[in-house]
């Protein structure tokens, strides 16, 4: 181990995790709003969209993010569509995310209580008022583990994005082995910078979901 080459590389590295994690945070709010619409069509049988709501995350979670990124970013050309490495990354990983966060929010959708919807209308609540500020708060509540675990998933899927030449942190990786043959500092820092993102989000779920928890059951 070449400690003076590894902090050395930690500059480059910090760079590839800003990469990663914008290409992590559009993704994954994108993969939640299209995730949000996919639910509610599933969930209320929005009879002209459930079709391909169904069809979108069938599509979606038995393809490979790979091949939908080559898709992307090599076949939309030929149709004269193109787009740069990272915006194809972003469009993947949403794509990808969206049918998870779909089936984890339609999930928490269905197990509110009708009797919370049945309330929400006596009490003289349209169905736009019932749907945000009844169901879609509780419903959130359960889906919450389920959402943050997908979180985590995207942010690690996006090592996937280096395919095409994103300078995220495994393509940084795979440059420091293949050009300066220092394999161990580049996985060393590679695994110390994925830990850095990913064990604070962890912790942070782990404490909301306590909170959630505590403010379900009173306990």
């Amino acid at each position: 181990m070449n400690w003076d080459y590894f902090f050395a590389a930690i500059p480059r590295f910090i760079d590839a995790a800003v990469i990663t994690l914008q290409l992590s945070a559009w993704g994954i709010v994108l993969a939640f709003l299209v995730g949000l619409v996919v639910a509610v069509v599933l969930t209320y049988q929005i009879r002209p969209l459930t079709l391909l709501a169904r069809g979108y995350v069938e599509l979606s979670r038995n393809t490979p993010l790979l091949i939908q990124l080559f898709f992307l970013y090599y076949g939309l050309p030929k149709i004269g569509i193109k787009w740069d490495g990272f915006t194809c990354g972003v469009i993947a990983l949403a794509f990808l995310g969206g049918s998870y966060m779909a089936e984890a929010l339609r999930a928490g959708l269905q197990a509110v209580p009708k009797g919370q919807s049945e309330a929400a209308k006596a009490i003289g609540l349209s169905a736009w008022q019932q749907f945000y500020a009844v169901i879609l708060p509780q419903a959130w509540a359960i889906s919450l583990p389920a959402l943050v675990a997908n979180v985590l998933f995207l942010i690690k899927e996006s090592s996937v994005i280096s395919a095409v030449a994103v300078a995220e942190l495994m393509f940084v990786t795979k440059d420091i082995i293949g050009m300066d043959y220092k394999t161990n500092e580049a996985l060393l820092l590679l695994l110390l910078s994925y830990l850095v993102i990913l064990l604070p989000i962890s912790l942070l779920a782990r404490w909301a979901e306590k909170r959630v928890r505590s403010a379900k059951y009173g306990v």
